[in-house]
């Protein structure tokens, strides 16, 4: 078993990498706009079963021979950063078309269902290999020497807990102001600058090294 002290400030390094700003924050907050507060719970769920999923394969060698490989590496880089510009142009469409009505409080008018947007969580998520590198260099901080893969199982879920978490909260924040961001020029103009920032993202991610 991880310690409790350890297990707490690794859940605490946990949720504050998941407030930094970046593809996983975006594509929540766009599910909140989109589909509500179910819709962005559901990407964060996407996100966190994709955090899991990452942490697994460290346990497991999978993710340190991805990360070894430069040509794997490349490879799910650069379709993670199409799917990034994907999502972005997406949302140019939906500005384009502008098809926007207020939300109000009928959930038939939200457009983004909870399972496109559990989806969309989590193929940007395992799509991102610098979530490998990430929990690749953080989990020795918090293992034993001879740590083994229950315990680093332990911190999978303990990450997974975190990462929805701060999401769920996430979610319900941008919910909660459903009155501002339920306006049909409000939504127009957060899916134009949200639409760019997941396609800088992606072409950010596309040229990023290992």
């Amino acid at each position: 078993m991880i310690p409790g002290a350890t297990a707490a400030s690794f859940l605490l390094v946990v949720i504050l990498g998941a407030m930094s700003p970046g593809p996983d924050f975006v594509v929540v907050t766009r599910s909140s706009l989109a589909g509500g507060r179910r819709a962005g719970v559901a990407a964060g769920g996407g996100v966190a079963l994709g955090v899991f999923a990452w942490v697994v394969a460290i346990a497991f060698g999978v993710a340190a021979v991805l990360t070894a490989s430069a040509v794997a590496f490349s490879v799910v880089k650069l379709v993670g950063a199409g799917y990034l510009v994907f999502l972005g142009v997406k949302a140019w469409l939906a500005v384009r078309r502008g098809e926007y009505r207020d939300l109000g409080d009928d959930p038939a008018n939200r457009s983004l269902g909870a399972g496109a947007a559990f989806r969309q969580g989590l193929f940007t998520n395992l799509l991102n290999p610098k979530v490998a590198v990430y929990f690749l260099a953080l989990l020795p901080q918090f293992l034993p020497a001879d740590g083994s893969t229950a315990q680093t199982l332990e911190l999978a879920a303990i990450a997974t807990a975190g990462t929805v978490a701060w999401f769920a909260a996430l979610a319900l924040v941008v919910g909660a102001l459903k009155r501002f961001f339920g306006d049909g020029r409000v939504r127009r103009g957060l899916d134009a600058v949200l639409g760019s920032v997941l396609v800088a993202l992606g072409l950010k991610v596309a040229a990023e090294t290992a």
